[in-house]
């Protein structure tokens, strides 16, 4: 007998077990797939952050033309300097406006007069912006506000590595308890055909063709799986990305890079298809002692 239809009767006569086996699997990649998605967003935010300036100088209104460069001209005697930019009204509207050129309520009672002038630093040495920050914070008469770029960093960072902690160790209960799964239920399944397996030997059949349906058994639920984990996660990015992007502007937080999911797709085939295959093995050296 073809060996797939054997397989394919293996599972429609225990519907039950081999739905159990199927949801595990599903689950296991749904959670997968939903934590490389957010993986992927949480990287995007870190590359956003990391790219704008570590630290930000907000001027006070006011300030004469001399002041403002005897300020540039101090913050370019710090050490480890890469840029320093400088900021004015006008220009603060420009990309204030471009920030949110979506909505234009936003934009309508805004000019440059109500917007700070600042300057941006980037430095290489992040003990630098520790010592310009405690310089400046001081300096109200001429500084308005200061946003500490690192800090901000610092806390995306602590936060990004908690969550992949978190995530990593609800995947490997999950995946875990998918795989003991697996293996019980193809345990059951052995154990359910004992007799017809006593049979098939009594006749000649080889120990690996007893073995084969019950291994493309695991294979199919670990494929199966896989697919279906995969394509819930895909379509609840898709339904969810207007809202989730729109919370992160201007950020993407979900992009929908055909060559990321394709991969990922790929990937959790893959990792789905060997799983399947190693659960039953084990399960079925456990069961078939001969």
């Amino acid at each position: 007998m073809n060996p797939l239809k054997t397989t394919w009767h293996h599972i429609r006569r225990s519907p039950f077990q081999s739905l159990i086996a199927t949801i595990a699997m599903v689950l296991s990649f749904f959670f997968i797939s939903t934590f490389a998605i957010i993986n992927s967003g949480l990287s995007s935010v870190l590359s956003y952050f990391e790219t704008k300036p570590e630290i930000t100088l907000f001027l006070k209104d006011g300030l004469d033309k001399a002041t403002v460069e005897d300020i540039q001209k101090d913050l370019s005697s710090y050490p480890s300097l890469k840029e320093i930019t400088f900021v004015s009204k006008e220009k603060a509207l420009t990309i204030y406006k471009e920030q949110n050129k979506d909505n234009p309520l936003l934009t309508e009672m805004v000019t440059a007069s109500i917007l700070p002038a600042s300057f941006e630093i980037t430095v290489s040495n992040p003990k630098v912006l520790e010592e310009i920050y405690q310089n400046y914070s001081t300096k109200t008469n001429v500084i308005d506000e200061i946003i500490y770029q690192k800090d901000i960093i610092q806390s995306l960072l602590d936060w990004t590595s908690a969550t992949r902690k978190i995530g990593f160790a609800i995947i490997l209960i999950i995946a875990s308890i998918s795989f003991l799964t697996m293996v019980t239920i193809i345990g059951m399944k052995i154990t359910n055909r004992k007799e017809e397996i006593k049979i098939s030997r009594l006749l000649g059949a080889s120990n690996f063709y007893v073995k084969r349906p019950f291994l493309l058994e695991g294979i199919i639920y670990g494929l199966v799986g896989s697919i279906l984990g995969f394509l819930l996660s895909f379509l609840l990015s898709l339904l969810s990305q207007k809202a989730v992007n729109s919370f992160f502007q201007p950020v993407i937080f979900l992009d929908l890079n055909v060559k990321f999911y394709l991969l990922l797709l790929f990937s959790e085939v893959l990792i789905g298809t060997t799983l399947g295959f190693v659960a039953s093995w084990i399960g079925v050296k456990r069961y078939i002692k001969y």
